[in-house]
């Protein structure tokens, strides 16, 4: 793991840890039609901003899986709540991580 930081926002209800240099994840379609590669440059147990490397546009990204392992065992159903550019911040849809 690259240089973590621990982060408290004033406005958010959990503790953040921020990637300095990101966590490569990939966020995959809950049907599986599509996936791109991103990273997560913060997370906490109920959401993440993530920074993809691909082209987004014209995919569904209101819900989508965001594998954070290579095989896809560890990973968080997550529905967007904002998008700026290839940035999207994300809620999980529950507070217990899988995998």
């Amino acid at each position: 793991m690259h240089g973590v930081r621990f982060m408290g926002m004033q406005r958010r209800k959990n503790e953040r840890v921020r990637f300095e240099k990101g966590y490569p994840a990939r966020a995959v379609a809950i049907d599986g039609t599509w996936y791109r590669d991103c990273f997560v440059e913060d997370i906490s147990q109920t959401g993440a901003r993530i920074f993809f490397l691909e082209a987004i546009e014209g995919l569904n990204l209101r819900q989508f899986f965001l594998a954070l392992s290579r095989s896809g065992a560890a990973h968080r159903r997550c529905r967007m709540m904002w998008l700026r550019g290839q940035t999207m911040g994300v809620a999980f849809a529950s507070s217990a991580p899988t995998g």
